[in-house]
């Protein structure tokens, strides 16, 4: 029997380990991130100091791939700044997902999972909690993916460094391969619901409408097209439940 079962509470200890097996696979996965963005950031001319700077403080493979794209187009400052900005507004969906679930948490403890979501640990949790609801310890849960992620990928973003430095052809092996295997991994079983379900068919359609558009736009388009009708429908189906719960 388990301990939800017993109607036992697992301790802080037990859920940052289970929370840190649960995402372990996709550290694994994450690997051929950390290389190629170390690869490419070097290629592009950046210091390693500046690279896993960018790792360090930026934390968002996305957002890091598509600031080293247009670094490599010579696009401005502020069409980088604005690119990673609209890509990083997927958070929004993902805060609209587990807010209920940490809205009992300190500020700090708020601030501080908020700053370290990733795409990983969010289909972690989203899991976790759909699965096995609330208990008093499952932030230690998210926390210990929080920073099995971000420790992996520092770890990651130094060897593709060095062995960027070391082996420049690295960049010609393929390995990008990996990153649509992982984030197909990722998104196909978070479909579960209309509001995932809209924002994925719409985000598909613009930016596959926008594709011709310079410095990558269409992606850019539709990553916000999708997360603006996520949070619409997402935001209407809970005020919808909330009126199912009221009526007689």
């Amino acid at each position: 029997m388990t301990e939800k079962s017993l109607g036992s509470p697992a301790s802080a200890r037990t859920e940052a380990m289970r929370g840190l097996a649960a995402t372990f696979p996709l550290m694994v996965s994450a690997f051929p991130f950390g290389l190629i963005f170390g690869t490419l950031a070097t290629g592009a001319g950046l210091s390693p100091l500046a690279v896993m700077s960018m790792s360090l403080f930026v934390f968002s493979g996305s957002a890091q791939f598509i600031a080293i794209l247009l670094l490599g187009t010579g696009s401005a400052l502020g069409v980088i700044w604005l690119a990673t900005l609209i890509l990083n507004l997927r958070h929004l969906l993902y805060a609209a997902t587990l807010v209920d679930h940490v809205r009992h948490l300190n500020q700090s403890w708020r601030f501080g999972l908020a700053a370290m979501l990733t795409d990983e640990t969010f289909a972690v949790m989203e899991r976790r909690y759909r699965e096995e609801g609330n208990a008093p310890h499952a932030h230690w849960y998210y926390l210990a993916s929080c920073l099995g992620m971000y420790l992996n990928w520092q770890f990651w973003t130094y060897m593709g460094i060095v062995i960027g430095t070391q082996f420049p052809e690295v960049k010609n092996w393929g390995l990008e391969f990996a990153m649509i295997v992982t984030f197909t991994g990722i998104v196909v079983p978070a479909l579960r619901s209309a509001p995932f379900w809209l924002a994925a068919i719409v985000a598909g359609l613009v930016a596959t409408l926008g594709n011709a558009l310079p410095y990558k736009l269409g992606l850019m388009l539709g990553a916000l097209a999708g997360i603006l009708v996520g949070l619409v429908a997402q935001e209407w189906q809970r005020r919808y439940r909330r009126g199912e719960k009221v009526m007689p």
